[in-house]
């Protein structure tokens, strides 16, 4: 288990640095923009070159045998099945995660004995209301990772959910039932994709 969890706090520890990098790259695209910016007026950019890049692809595989085209489809299916599967292990994980930091809180370590006072706040601080593992941070992680896997695509989004909950029960069934706090956290996740539902006018 420890070795599950060290790879998946990696995976957690890559996406966020993919994410800063990202921003880094963002705000540097931005500065450039505003440096550019006054040649807006007597300069258009026109994407031609994408648009003819789409068509063409979608007409080469408009072109292809009927079971060429049947194999995209079931590597695309499979692609998605992947997604779903790899977030609910992900979730499975965090849920466990979280279950134990809480009992470390309660001052009792994964074997059942007791735990060191340095520890258990450590665990404290941990699972608190800004900590990492507390309820708010854990159930958006969650819903960050459903969007990254989903993109902006409600139907996407839905499978995802239902996803992330499949995740949280298999946890909750190997650890004989969720403690507050994870059941807190499903109900925060489960709350964040009602939000962006609403952002898109769908009713759920």
């Amino acid at each position: 288990m420890s070795m599950e969890i060290t790879g998946y706090n990696s995976s957690i520890n890559n996406y966020y640095d993919i994410s800063k990098v990202n921003n880094k790259e963002n705000v540097k695209a931005e500065s450039t923009a505003s440096t550019n910016k006054t040649n807006a007026d007597t300069a258009v950019v026109y994407e031609k070159s994408d648009n003819t890049s789409t068509k063409k692809a979608t007409y080469e595989i408009n072109k292809k045998s009927s079971s060429d085209r049947a194999a995209i489809v079931e590597q695309m299916k499979k692609a998605e099945d992947d997604n779903r599967q790899s977030l609910i292990n992900m979730v499975r994980e965090m849920m466990n995660t979280q279950s134990g930091k809480q009992k470390t809180a309660d001052g009792f370590s994964a074997f059942g004995g007791t735990v060191t006072e340095e520890a258990r706040k450590k665990a404290q601080e941990a699972i608190s209301e800004d900590g990492y593992w507390g309820v708010k941070q854990t159930s958006q992680r969650l819903f960050d990772f459903a969007s990254a896997l989903a993109g902006d695509d409600v139907e996407k989004m839905k499978k995802m959910q239902d996803a992330m909950n499949k995740g949280i029960n298999q946890a909750a069934a190997k650890l004989g039932g969720l403690p507050s706090i994870g059941q807190q956290t499903q109900d925060a996740a489960n709350n964040l994709f009602e939000e962006y539902y609403k952002s898109k006018g769908v009713e759920v």
